[in-house]
């Protein structure tokens, strides 16, 4: 694959991983002792493989091995521009010693063009790795957000309330509607009340979400009240023309959990203080 100048990088490797790091220390990409073991577990690889450069698996190893370590570093938090610097800087480390190694300007050049090659091709591996690094990042960050942001809370023996805050979207809906269920039937809860106080505006979209959330509740044999009804959220529905009149609304929270004792036949009666 390549020939014997680019194969006598493998003697000087140590001097090479000393050149490298400082080079990443400078730029402000060094990330301590995991940065460390990852650049010589790389170094040792890449350079094998260009002393064997007849092994075409060896050069497989190094590009899993690489595909590996931009993943990782998306997944810890580094930039785009610091995991382009991981290989350009051990480009720079390689034509240093190479320019050590060889005098003959033409033999030089060569072995940079081809240097050149092999780590730009690697380039676009990492840049693809790391971008799949990132996304699994932000995916799961948005799995955990939905899960935090979508809580069934127990308010009394039978009534379940689910608090949403932020805008309501078609998955985030789903999520709504599975979290609200399957707690209606964890408890067997009659009432459920879906508070909006912390949804910043209500357009038709988001009413349709909730509409489909009521639909499926009552399908589970319970009913549903929504709460949180601000004097610029019903003036907007009555100017969409959206008919929530089959539905139980009420103002605030707790004007609903009044409305769900009435319903359930029960009462909360203050308890006199006893004076001895």
């Amino acid at each position: 694959m390549q020939n014997n100048l680019l194969g006598g990088l493998k003697e000087h490797e140590n001097k090479l991983l000393t050149i490298w790091s400082q080079i990443l220390l400078d730029s402000g990409s060094d990330d301590g002792a995991m940065e460390e073991e990852e650049s010589k577990e790389f170094a040792s690889l890449f350079l094998s493989s260009l002393a064997n450069s007849d092994d075409s698996r060896e050069f497989e190893k190094v590009e899993d091995l690489i595909i590996g370590i931009s993943s990782s570093r998306g997944k810890r938090g580094f930039s785009p521009r610091e995991n382009a610097q991981y290989l350009t800087s051990f480009k720079q480390a390689s034509s240093q010693i190479l320019s050590e190694l060889i005098k003959d300007p033409a033999q030089l050049y060569d072995a940079n063009l081809k240097l050149n090659s092999i780590l730009d091709n690697l380039m676009i591996m990492t840049f693809e790795a790391f971008m799949k690094g990132r996304e699994d990042v932000i995916a799961r960050q948005v799995d955990e957000i939905s899960e935090i942001s979508t809580p069934v809370i127990t308010v009394w023996d039978g009534i379940v309330a689910l608090p949403i805050i932020g805008t309501l979207d078609s998955s985030r809906t789903q999520v709504v509607m599975e979290s609200l269920l399957q707690q209606i039937v964890d408890t067997g809860s009659s009432i459920a009340i879906l508070d909006i106080s912390g949804v910043p505006a209500v357009d038709s979209l988001v009413a349709q979400h909730l509409i489909k959330t009521v639909s499926a509740t009552r399908l589970m044999g319970a009913e549903c009240i929504i709460s949180g009804i601000r004097p610029e959220i019903a003036q907007t529905v009555v100017h969409l023309g959206i008919d929530l009149s089959g539905i139980t609304t009420k103002a605030s929270l707790a004007s609903a959990l009044q409305t769900a004792f009435e319903m359930l036949q029960l009462s909360v009666v203050k308890k006199r203080k006893i004076v001895e």
